[in-house]
């Protein structure tokens, strides 16, 4: 491959951009969704030190899709199984961050091996097993995205209604306990949230790089903020940015979107650790 066959992948839709973008409203919609409320959900994530759970959950989540894919059913309620399967128990057991990344340690390669023998066995299309690992956002239909939005709607009430208890739980789990704040309820609830948010985030963007929408943007609204409410907003706004302006560079040329949504979030974390690494220096002098 040479320098005009990578201008071509990147750029060659440029010409036809404007109709190219009126035939992805519906994905330019998801990622909109996806990285407002995956932002969010993010927050408490990064906050609770559960990064490691995104990805352990996320292939729990595309062994359920592959096991869909394998028996012709909807792959979206697939990875949805598979996500509430592997939240419900990383919940439940693992209370305890030792107890959580050893339960997580098991079930992440027994996801992922189940998932590639589910795919090894599917004898479709070949676009169908890698858009489980990388995504397919520029192709959602008008029902996968009712879907999405519907679940993102019931995550972000879900949040709501335990926004307190369960950032308390997240900052001071002891002091939280002790308060009598249900820890392993609220533990549960919002693992339960994490794994619905999961499951439609492998579909768009696959089980590979959920974390690009779900831990990135979060890491990095919490490098230049620390207020109650700025954290959430700016995380919200770069999960915002990271998809929607990933979809709209990716749609340019021919190449997957996955790695334009990664790009963008990873430059976002490295300008806000710039940000918040010179705010500390000027600090301390």
């Amino acid at each position: 491959m040479n320098w005009a066959d990578i201008a071509d992948a990147m750029f060659g839709g440029l010409p036809d951009y404007a109709e190219i973008l009126a035939l992805v409203s519906n994905s330019v919609i998801a990622g909109a969704v996806l990285g407002l409320v995956g932002g969010l959900v993010g927050v408490f994530v990064m906050q609770r030190d559960m990064a490691f759970a995104v990805h352990g959950i996320s292939e729990l989540s595309f062994a359920g899709a592959a096991a869909a894919l394998l028996i012709g059913v909807d792959v979206v309620t697939g990875s949805i199984v598979g996500s509430l399967i592997a939240a419900a128990i990383i919940g439940w057991l693992g209370a305890r961050a030792r107890d959580r990344n050893s339960i997580i340690g098991v079930l992440m390669p027994f996801g992922l091996g189940l998932g590639i023998l589910f795919l090894s066995l599917y004898d479709g299309r070949s676009a169908n097993r890698f858009s489980l690992l990388t995504g397919q956002i520029v192709s959602v239909q008008t029902g996968q995205l009712g879907w999405l939005i519907g679940i993102s709607a019931f995550v972000l009430l879900g949040l709501l209604l335990i926004w307190r208890p369960l950032r308390f739980d997240s900052l001071d789990p002891q002091a939280a306990a002790a308060r009598g704040v249900p820890t392993t309820a609220v533990s549960l609830g919002f693992m339960l949230l994490l794994g619905l948010m999961v499951a439609v985030s492998v579909h768009i963007i696959g089980a590979l790089l959920v974390m690009a929408l779900l831990v990135t943007p979060a890491a990095a609204a919490m490098r230049i903020a620390t207020g109650p409410l700025a954290v959430p907003l700016l995380a919200s706004l770069f999960g915002f940015v990271s998809a929607v302006g990933g979809i709209l560079l990716a749609i340019m040329g021919t190449l997957p979107v996955s790695p334009y949504i990664t790009t963008i979030s990873f430059v976002i974390y490295l300008v806000c650790r710039g940000i918040g690494a010179r705010r500390d220096r000027v600090t301390r002098v």
